[in-house]
C-alpha cells in the first residue's frame, strides 16, 4: 500500500509525535486524527468527535482509513481494537482483552508470573486485609502502592512515610475493591517500546523518562518532564538480558493468544546494580514522554512498522535506527501536576514553529490550542515539550534547551535537568 489514509486517535504530544512521524512517510498520502490538538492541526485534519467505537466507525468508513493509530490507552480498553477488526480495518494496538495488561495490575502481575517475566513481589489487599501486617512486611524501603484501575499515571504512591502509604491504601479499597502493595526495586529506571504481532517482535531504543516535576526528581510524580533516547543504562549486556527475560516470554505468551498482540508493548523497567532487568509496569501504548523521542530515531519508515504490526506482516519489517541521540523537555503550566492552570496564552512559539525542524529541533504540541483570534493557548497541564536530534547528548540537550528558552507561558515550568543521569 503506497497511498494510505491514516487515522491517529488522540490528542496529547504523543499522539503529534506519531503524526510528525506519519507525516514524513511516502507511504501515507492523507493522515487525519480524533480530536487531535493545535500541532496535530498543522499536519493532520483533525475531527471534532468523541473518541467511541460509535462515533469513530463512520468517520473511518467515510474517509476510507487504511490504518487506525490509538495513541491513548482507554479506548483500547474500551474496544477500539475489536471494532476495527470486525469491520476488517487494521489497527495498531491490542484488542480489549489484551489491553487489560494496562487496565489491571493485577492482571498484568498474573500474567508475567505465568511467562516467568521478573517482577517485584506484591500481595493482594482487601476489605479484609491485615493493612499493617503487610506494611510491616514490606518495611524497610519505600512502600509502593498500586491501584488497579486506569488512572492516567497516576494510580501508583511510593512513598516512605506509612500513614501516607496506609491513607492511600484504604481510600484505594473503598473506590476500587482491591489495591496491590509491591515489593520496592531499587535501581535506574528504563522504557523500552516492542512494536510486536503473532509473527514477530521489534524493540525500539531504551529511553528515560523524568517523572518527577522539579530538578533533581523531586516534587510530585507526573505523567513525565522530559525524556532522552537510547539510554546508556541499557547497554547491550543489558539489552541482551532484557529480551531474553521479559521481550521473548512476553510475545510468545501474547501471540499464542486467540488474537495476537498487535501494537506496541511498554516496558517500565528497573535495572538493578548488577545489570538485571525487572518489570515495573506494563503500557498497551506508546509512551508520553517516550514516544517523542524514539520515532524520530527510526530510519525505518514509520507507517511501515505500524501497518506490518496491524496486520501480522512485522516479520517482513527490517528496523533500522540512528545512532543519534534524542532529548525533549516538558513545559508545564503553572501549579502541573496538582492544579494546572489553563488558558494562558504562549509568546514565541511562532517563531519557534518558523525555524522547527523534524530531525534536528522542534516542538511537540500537546496541551495547546488556539484562541479566538488565532493565538496558541495552553490548554493543558503539560503544554508542549521542545525536542532535539543530534549526534550526542549534550548537543541534543543544548538544542532544545535553546528552543525551550523562546518560549514563555505565565507561571510556566520545566525541569533544566533532563539527561542528568546520563551525564559526567
Amino acid at each position: 500500500m503506497e497511498a494510505a489514509s491514516v487515522l491517529v486517535v488522540g490528542s496529547g504530544g504523543r499522539e503529534h509525535a506519531l503524526c510528525l512521524a506519519l507525516h514524513e512517510s511516502t507511504r501515507v498520502s492523507a493522515l487525519h486524527c480524533v480530536p487531535g490538538n493545535a500541532g496535530t492541526a498543522l499536519l493532520a485534519t483533525n475531527h471534532d468527535v468523541t473518541v467511541t467505537e460509535s462515533e469513530l466507525m463512520p468517520l473511518m468508513h467515510s474517509l476510507g482509513i487504511d490504518l487506525v493509530v490509538v495513541g491513548p490507552e482507554a479506548p483500547l480498553c474500551a474496544g477500539l481494537a475489536d471494532a476495527c477488526a470486525a469491520a476488517d480495518i487494521p489497527c495498531f494496538g491490542p484488542v480489549a482483552a489484551l489491553a487489560h495488561l494496562e487496565g489491571s495490575k493485577l492482571h498484568a502481575k498474573e500474567t508475567m508470573q505465568a511467562a516467568g517475566v521478573p517482577t517485584a513481589d506484591y500481595v493482594r489487599l482487601d476489605a479484609s486485609s491485615d493493612v499493617d501486617a503487610a506494611l510491616d512486611a514490606y518495611a524497610g524501603q519505600p512502600w509502593v502502592v498500586k491501584r488497579d484501575v486506569l488512572a492516567g499515571g497516576k494510580g501508583v504512591v511510593v512513598t516512605s512515610d506509612r500513614e501516607e502509604a496506609k491513607a492511600f491504601i484504604h481510600a484505594s479499597v473503598a473506590t476500587d475493591g482491591f489495591v496491590l502493595l509491591e515489593a520496592f526495586l531499587p535501581g535506574e529506571e528504563a522504557s523500552m517500546l516492542v512494536v510486536m504481532d503473532g509473527t514477530a517482535f521489534r524493540t525500539l531504543p531504551a529511553s528515560q523518562d523524568h517523572k518527577r516535576a522539579y530538578d533533581g526528581d523531586q516534587g510530585l510524580n507526573t505523567g513525565g518532564m522530559g525524556a532522552y533516547c537510547p539510554a546508556p543504562v541499557v547497554s547491550p549486556a543489558v539489552h541482551a538480558r532484557i529480551v531474553d527475560r521479559i521481550v521473548e516470554p512476553m510475545h510468545r505468551h501474547l501471540a499464542s493468544q486467540p488474537v495476537p498482540y498487535r501494537g506496541v508493548l511498554f516496558i517500565g523497567l528497573m535495572i538493578d546494580a548488577d545489570g538485571d532487568p525487572y518489570v515495573v509496569e506494563f503500557n498497551v501504548r506508546f509512551g508520553d514522554p517516550e514516544c517523542q523521542v524514539t520515532l524520530p530515531l527510526l530510519k525505518t519508515d514509520v507507517f511501515s512498522l505500524l501497518y506490518g504490526a496491524a496486520t501480522d506482516e512485522l516479520h517482513d519489517v527490517e528496523l533500522n535506527v540512528s545512532e543519534e541521540t534524542a532529548v525533549t523537555v516538558v513545559l508545564a503550566s503553572e501549579g502541573y501536576p496538582a492544579s494546572p492552570i489553563k488558558g494562558r496564552p504562549l509568546t514565541g512559539l511562532d517563531a519557534c514553529l518558523a525555524r522547527s525542524a523534524y530531525g534536528a529541533a522542534w516542538v511537540n504540541f500537546a496541551g495547546v490550542g488556539r484562541g479566538e483570534d488565532g493565538e496558541y493557548l495552553a490548554t493543558g497541564g503539560r503544554v508542549l515539550s521542545t525536542t532535539a536530534q543530534a549526534v550526542d547528548l549534550q548537543s541534543a540537550r543544548t538544542n532544545a534547551y535553546e528552543m525551550m528558552d523562546q518560549i514563555t507561558l505565565e507561571g510556566g515550568h520545566f525541569r533544566t535537568d533532563i539527561g542528568h543521569r546520563a551525564l559526567p
